[in-house]
């Protein structure tokens, strides 16, 4: 069974509805709707109610101030809180400006990269769609192919090459993350060098131009570790706009045919080390491991048979 359906940022109640994009006008239709719901995004981050549990503060478009960046993220799939099956979603990107007018508090904006796990499967597939978008948008003010001004299109959706009239469209760059075992059943974790000490991570790397994501594990692995391993299998995978990455989760084993030694690259990689379940379950007050938010801890509670807690 696939882990995708248990990952915090793979869960969504919306539908992406593609069809009303192509729609002209379609975003200034649901402007004039008071009950289209906008999650607005400030430097990186949503705006959130006060209230406990926390929850997207899903706000009317009068609410959202003019000139900010929209985009249509799709319609609920059923009725969930008060709103009805079929409400209209949409993200509004702010300015410097135009968020501290809206909400100068900054304890208000969510950062969904450490706490996305927190929210309910609405809320959770609105922000990382919204983020990954108005990541998107950012970095594509420009033509990549001609240098030129672009400009959203679509409902935000694409952009247009304004000297040339082609459509710009989203990318997503896919990255594998493998939870490797030798023949004791043990994993191997790798600390980054930008990490803290003490914090130990699945190893993981983009997957290149004409590659495989199988054959990207191996050479991943091997680059990054020195270890040979066999029978890449999917476990699952989830969106991570961070900015722009969607993280495919591998299982494999260390050939027997090689070596166990670990050999940490020394640039990106640090250090590396071996745990069984109970070494891992002991090593947690010098051992952190990822956040809740990430594919690594999932792959790594389902090989421990348990979840963790940030005390275990």
């Amino acid at each position: 069974m696939s882990l995708t359906p248990q990952l915090p940022l793979a869960r969504t109640k919306l539908d992406r509805d593609a069809d009303s994009r192509k729609i002209p006008g379609f975003l200034d239709q649901l402007w004039s709707q008071p009950d289209t719901r906008v999650v607005l995004i400030w430097r990186g981050e949503a705006l959130v109610t006060a209230e406990s549990p926390v929850r997207l503060d899903l706000r009317s478009p009068r609410d959202v101030p003019s000139g900010a960046e929209r985009i249509y993220l799709g319609h609920t799939v059923e009725a969930i809180r008060s709103l009805p099956q079929g409400t209209k979603v949409v993200a509004a990107v702010l300015d410097d400006e135009q968020g501290a007018e809206v909400e100068p508090d900054l304890s208000r904006w969510m950062s969904a990269r450490t706490m996305a796990h927190t929210l309910d499967d609405l809320d959770a597939g609105i922000v990382i769609e919204a983020l990954a978008m108005a990541n998107w948008h950012f970095a594509h003010g420009f033509s990549p192919v001609t240098g030129a001004l672009s400009i959203p299109d679509q409902a935000g959706w694409t952009r247009v090459d304004q000297s040339t009239g082609a459509s710009l469209f989203p990318r997503t760059d896919a990255a594998v993350i493998a939870l490797i075992t030798d023949g004791d059943d043990r994993i191997v974790l790798g600390s980054n060098a930008l990490w803290e000490s003490r914090r130990y991570s699945l190893l993981a790397g983009f997957v290149e131009p004409g590659e495989s994501l199988e054959a990207a594990v191996i050479r991943e692995v091997f680059e990054e570790s020195g270890l040979v391993v066999i029978n890449p299998v999917y476990m699952g995978s989830q969106p991570w706009p961070f900015p722009a990455s969607l993280m495919v989760g591998f299982s494999a084993q260390v050939d027997p045919a090689h070596s166990l030694e670990l050999q940490p690259d020394g640039t990106e990689i640090v250090d590396l080390r071996w745990f069984s379940r109970e070494e891992l379950r002991n090593s947690r007050e010098h051992v952190s491991l990822p956040g809740r938010p990430s594919i690594a801890r999932a792959m790594i509670e389902d090989w421990m048979g348990q979840a963790l807690t940030d005390d275990d």
